[in-house]
């Protein structure tokens, strides 16, 4: 395949995960803010300083609230990272690998397009903000489903879903950062009934409320939910999960292409790291320290494929 075909496939679903994650991003922290009152602007800052935005917003606000974040991550064309900037990206992926698609998967970028253009044209009222999320939401798994149903399981197909798991370690990690950043206003809160209750915000916010409460027998609290999120492999948004599935696409295509790869290597490195591992370990490392790495691995992993793959060339 040529590299500028699997660049695209890769990147188109990088950004349709990211214009989903973007919206759970949110949604954590405008949930974060209805339990708080005291300090909103330092809360909505964590959501921009989580989704690595802080340097193109400061360039153009000077506080942080919640009109202000939610427009500039979800409408602003100056934000590269915008779910309107990044269903555009999508969508010109799509374009350009067009002929590598299935019709169904075309049509459900394309629409995914156009619906979240059309609500996103103005400024989306705080009163309309769960409904919206829900909606770019609902497109990006409509995407996902078109791609399971309808692609063969060849390098087409290993190319989308290594854009989707990539994406999606690096997105988890970081709202789970936000608990780390901006849920507890003191130390003392930790393990207290205020503190598990925004624990469990987080796992609504990553669609894993129904899906915790059938796989772990124990209570919402810190220790729990963050083992769930970060090492159970059961959940399809865990860390864990993510790694195992770069993992396993990254060597298909080295069996496919009688090649190994230098990113085969880097994800099985961070793919070990997550495995016989417990959450107090993690903990005593320092959680926030730990999400860091991972992200920081994670984004050393992505560069490497680009380059094994020759994306650019």
């Amino acid at each position: 395949m040529l590299g500028k075909t699997a660049g695209g496939l890769y990147w188109m679903f990088r950004n349709l995960e990211r214009a989903g994650n973007t919206a759970r991003l949110i949604e954590a922290g405008f949930r974060i803010a209805l339990t708080r009152s005291k300090d909103p602007e330092s809360e909505w800052k964590s959501v921009i300083v989580t989704s690595a935005s802080q340097s193109a917003y400061t360039a153009k606000h000077s506080g942080y609230d919640s009109a202000r974040v939610t427009d500039f991550l979800l409408r602003d064309p100056d934000n590269p990272n915008s779910v309107l900037s990044v269903i555009k990206g999508a969508r010109d992926n799509a374009r350009l690998v067009r002929t590598a698609l299935t019709t169904e998967v075309w049509m459900a970028v394309n629409e995914t397009w156009m619906v979240l253009t059309q609500a996103l044209k103005d400024p989306v009222p705080e009163t309309d903000l769960p409904e919206v999320l829900s909606l770019i939401r609902q497109q990006s798994a409509l995407v996902r489903g078109a791609l399971h149903g309808t692609m063969l399981r060849n390098d087409i197909y290993d190319f989308c879903r290594l854009g989707n798991f990539t994406e999606r370690m690096d997105s988890t990690a970081r709202i789970i950062d936000v608990k780390y950043h901006a849920l507890l206003p003191a130390t003392s809160f930790v393990g207290s009934r205020m503190d598990n209750v925004q624990w469990e915000m987080i796992l609504r916010s990553v669609s894993a409320h129904a899906s915790f409460r059938w796989a772990v027998e124990g209570e919402y609290n810190a220790p729990n939910i963050a083992s769930f999120l970060i090492l159970d492999r059961r959940l399809p948004r865990s860390l864990a999960f993510c790694a195992s599935q770069i993992v396993d696409h990254l060597s298909y295509l080295a069996e496919e292409y009688r090649d190994r790869p230098k990113s085969l290597d880097l994800a099985q490195d961070l793919n070990a790291r997550l495995k016989n591992r417990d959450i107090s370990s993690i903990f005593d490392e320092g959680l926030h320290e730990f999400l860091n790495a991972v992200i920081r691995d994670n984004n050393t992993l992505g560069r490497q494929i680009e380059h094994d793959y020759r994306f650019n060339a």
